[in-house]
């Protein structure tokens, strides 16, 4: 009987692999959504219409993006998970979502309550890019390296400032983390829009900011502001002559990257979600990527599932240690 029932038991295990297996041949079956917390336009949301113009080629099906900015992100998270709820069908592949790292790994130490819960809500499925950010000052700026910087906020302790769009963002985290691991004080300026942010610094209005490519760039090619460094462990290939933190001066091994993701509600069937992880990543590799890549000022960044699991748990670390050295919290 026991042999009999264990026969069953594997005569079914192999019929819903089989089954799953077949289901993501032939997925997508409809046309395929991610909602983006990003305004149109933005750096993140450009991007990521560029891999969905290649996924829709795939796939074979139309992939629509569609925008929700604004409250932290938490507008579009919102959405798709009413979308995703136990009467629409548990796990539908075909309502994905781009996040931001912030959503991984700062709001949940910023956040008493989040209207999400990273571990049970996503399915994180693969990051999209890598993006460090630069430090930048006024053009007619009397800073030459961080190492100015540095000195000047020592010798005036909370007189200098740097901006950011909001409380718990990259740029505020990670100037945060520079006042940490520099030893300083200095103020944090809020603006509402990230253009206004980049035009402070241009008109001398912030002593510098964190700030990436993709918002700088304009700017930078316009004469209003330069890069004293990058946050990254090595110069940047689309940037050569931008040297590292460290080698500004500043804090060795200071590192601030922004980075985006594809998630898909818990409970897709795993053949369906390796499908997705696989032909994003293969998006990402085609050839004519690579100078896109240098466009945006972002980065390849195609790690195995349990590489990124370890590096979000120890970005998770980090940002923890930061937000409890600021003593910020947003509710």
């Amino acid at each position: 009987m026991l042999k009999k029932i264990a026969a069953i038991t594997a005569v079914a295990a192999l019929a819903l692999t089989s089954h799953a297996t077949q289901a993501a041949e032939e997925w997508p079956t409809r046309p395929v959504r991610i909602l983006t917390p990003f305004p149109a336009g933005a750096g993140p949301d450009a991007w990521l219409r560029v891999v969905a113009e290649k996924l829709q080629k795939k796939w074979g099906k139309p992939v629509v993006i569609e925008n929700k900015p604004g409250g932290n992100g938490f507008i579009a998270i919102d959405a798709w998970k009413q979308r995703n709820g136990s009467d629409k069908g548990a796990g539908d592949a075909h309502e994905l979502i781009q996040l931001d790292n912030v959503h991984l790994v700062a709001y949940p130490s910023l956040f008493k309550k989040l209207p999400y819960d990273p571990a049970k809500d996503f399915d994180v499925l693969q990051p999209l890019f890598r993006g460090y950010f630069f430090v930048t000052v006024p053009t007619a700026s009397t800073y030459k390296s961080v190492a100015d910087i540095v000195a000047d906020a020592k010798s005036r302790p909370g007189a200098l400032n740097y901006g950011s769009w909001s409380v718990g963002n990259p740029v505020h985290l990670g100037s945060a983390l520079f006042e940490s691991m520099s030893g300083t004080q200095m103020q944090h300026i809020i603006y509402k829009e990230v253009p206004m942010l980049y035009a402070a610094v241009a008109n001398g209005e912030l002593d510098w900011a964190l700030g990436t490519l993709g918002s700088t760039n304009a700017l930078a090619k316009a004469g209003k502001l330069r890069y004293l460094a990058v946050g990254a462990p090595t110069r940047q290939s689309f940037a050569p002559d931008v040297p590292t933190v460290g080698e500004a001066g500043g804090p060795a091994g200071f590192e601030i990257t922004g980075w985006t993701f594809v998630a898909a509600p818990k409970g897709v069937a795993k053949p369906v979600a390796d499908k997705i992880r696989a032909d994003i990543a293969a998006a990402l590799a085609e050839p004519d990527m690579k100078d896109r890549y240098a466009t945006f000022g972002y980065t390849p960044y195609a790690p195995t599932p349990e590489q990124f699991a370890g590096f979000i748990a120890s970005e998770s670390a980090k940002f923890a240690e930061v937000v409890k050295r600021a003593k910020v919290s947003l509710d």
